[in-house]
């Protein structure tokens, strides 16, 4: 439960235009959507998959490391790390029954037998959108759970995008829609609460210092 008079406390610490970029950006995001990683071996594409979910207003990713495990490039991520929420898995299968116990469809980002392309895509359904390895793609554990399997139309001779080119396609896309229908796709009032006063944490200098002085006043 947040104490919403300390979170008062430290918006005062804050510039009004710090508090209305909060307001905007927290407005704007979403758990509706989230995307999971299976195993990225190029730190880099992992890092720009997370700064696309910022940008589109994704607020969890979910980071399988069963095989690669290595820390987020902070100079390609350009600081989403600090905004974006990061989920981090040992195993596909505890990542995919995570993610179906909080209502997920698994959406397996792949041609498929029975795949749709992007613009068929039914935005109706809570959905987490998997990615995989660059040369292997998704795993038979991700294809065999999918609920869905979606495609990227592509007219040329190359025949696949690099995941954080198609991340970004695929949530540009199903973020557009999202906002144009209506759908309650928005965080919840405590979610809310609980991403500005983590996102205050991570701006204000000295923090503790600041806690403990308030409670110690009251």
């Amino acid at each position: 439960m947040i104490d919403l008079k300390l979170l008062e406390h430290l918006e005062t610490y804050l510039t009004e235009n710090r508090k209305a970029r909060f307001d905007h950006v927290l407005s704007q995001r979403t758990k509706y959507y989230t995307v999971a990683t299976e195993d990225v071996y190029q730190l880099h594409n992992t890092s720009a998959v997370i700064r696309s979910c910022d940008v589109f207003g994704i607020q969890e990713v979910n980071i399988v490391e069963e095989r690669n495990s290595k820390r987020i490039d902070r100079e390609i991520a350009m600081g989403a790390q600090k905004w974006v929420d990061l989920n981090r898995y040992q195993t596909v299968n505890d990542c995919i029954s995570d993610l179906k116990e909080k209502g997920y469809q698994i959406v397996a980002t792949t041609p498929h037998t029975n795949d749709c392309e992007l613009h068929e895509f039914d935005i109706t359904k809570k959905s987490c959108f998997f990615f995989g390895r660059e040369t292997e793609g998704l795993s038979q554990e991700v294809m065999d759970a999918a609920d869905c399997y979606l495609k990227i139309p592509m007219v040329g001779f190359t025949e696949s995008l690099n995941i954080s080119v198609s991340a970004a396609i695929i949530l540009q896309h199903v973020t557009t829609k999202l906002r144009q229908s209506t759908i309650n796709w928005q965080l919840t009032e405590e979610d809310m609460l609980e991403k500005r006063l983590d996102w205050i944490t991570k701006t204000i200098k000295s923090y503790d210092d600041i806690v403990d002085r308030f409670y110690s006043q009251q």
